[in-house]
């Protein structure tokens, strides 16, 4: 299994250097200022703003509808990928267009959402990265607007697949447990580099529940060793606030730790900075997903020691791509993305990875680190790959 996904990660590079993409990490989000890639057109797919669709296209055109989970810049390159992919496949001719709508960061958005799209006759496809993996509800939604002929996949954050597989035909997005190997992978080199063989660590997301925090959080531990012991688990629930005090918490309740381990993208920030407002950096490896402005920042200022990056850019190529296949009935395009249809995880199309480290000497290898094929790339080689699609954060 997780050989396979290593393939099918390499084949989305393969695809990312011909459209010219753009490479992230991280687990949640959403964007406020969609910003979109070079030469991209915004006839088909235009940046949305408080919820509503937008975009161009007749009156008489079907909408793809991508559902985040929360508000973050996580999705401006995602966005910028959804208007690419909108051109490279020529939508507009198929009588298609492309709309992001950003979901409030809750459960009950998303349903309220899926349920409101369950009633207007213009949806022919839907994308959505759900919020909680397990919640049936928002399931239900799902397969009320596939039973209406609408065309539905999940992007970024999966459904369980053990109990509600058969809401979704297929999963775009980061190998998750992949992922978080990687991460925990790097934690244990960084460790060790220090002198490092035992001690705890805590693990913060905006909810334990979702099927990417969790992935990830079990993929770290399994790879940063039985030497290491996660000691929590914190959730906050996307509200930045509690994601410091989190924070705070963990330190105060766990004073020896040796590690903290942001799962979400603006967890990153929160504990750089609260780690910095403490005074205890020098006795932390901090290890973080995705990349927003601030993280890079601290990065940069030596607070941040290591990051994984996703590609929600390839992840938006991607989706228009299957849903335009969808909803066409172009077979041939379905198979050669799920080639493996049937098989355990064949219903996965893998995006790729990146592990961003500051500049200078790094502990860091790729070639010793567990997950293989991956870029071990520093910060200022990243930063020259966000400018190049105008994006400061992802």
């Amino acid at each position: 299994m997780h050989h396979h996904k290593v393939n099918l990660s390499r084949r989305c590079w393969a695809t990312l250097v011909l459209v010219g993409g753009l490479f992230s990490l991280t687990l949640a989000g959403c964007s406020g200022k969609p910003a979109s890639a070079p030469g991209a057109s915004t006839s088909a797919a235009t940046p949305v703003t408080n919820n509503t669709a937008a975009g161009g296209g007749s009156s008489a055109s079907k909408r793809l509808i991508f559902i985040t989970n929360g508000d973050d810049p996580f999705w401006d390159a995602c966005n910028a990928g959804l208007i690419e992919g909108a051109k490279q496949f020529d939508i507009g001719a198929q009588g298609l267009r492309v709309v992001m709508e950003k979901n409030n960061g809750t459960a009950q958005g998303q349903i309220e959402k899926l349920r409101q799209l369950g009633s207007q006759s213009d949806v022919a496809g839907v994308a959505i990265s759900v919020i909680q993996a397990e919640n049936a509800a928002i399931v239900e939604e799902m397969k009320n607007l596939a039973a209406k002929g609408v065309k539905v996949i999940t992007v970024d954050s999966d459904v369980n697949r053990d109990t509600f597989r058969d809401a979704r035909p297929f999963y775009i997005g980061t190998d998750n447990v992949v992922g978080g190997r990687l991460l925990g992978s790097a934690a244990k080199m960084l460790l060790e580099s220090r002198g490092k063989s035992s001690g705890g660590y805590v693990q913060f997301a905006g909810f334990t529940d979702n099927d990417n925090a969790r992935a990830r959080m079990n993929g770290f531990k399994e790879a940063v060793g039985g030497g290491f012991q996660e000691v929590d688990r914190m959730s906050d629930e996307m509200d930045l606030s509690k994601a410091r005090d989190n924070v705070r918490t963990a330190l105060v309740n766990h004073p020896d730790l040796v590690s903290l381990v942001g799962i979400w993208a603006y967890n990153a920030p929160a504990i750089a900075e609260v780690a910095q407002e403490r005074g205890v950096r020098d006795q932390l490896t901090i290890i973080t997903f995705d990349a927003q402005a601030a993280a890079l920042n601290h990065m940069a200022e030596g607070k941040i020691d290591a990051m994984v990056v996703q590609n929600p850019f390839d992840m938006g190529i991607q989706t228009v791509r299957l849903l335009r296949a969808m909803h066409t009935g172009d077979e041939a395009t379905v198979k050669e993305m799920f080639p493996r249809q049937g098989e355990p995880d064949g219903d996965i199309y893998a995006t790729g990875l990146r592990l961003i480290v500051p500049a200078g000497e790094s502990p860091l290898n790729a070639e010793k680190l567990e997950t293989k094929n991956v870029e071990v790339m520093p910060l200022p080689a990243f930063r020259e790959w966000l400018a190049k699609y105008g994006l400061s954060s992802s």
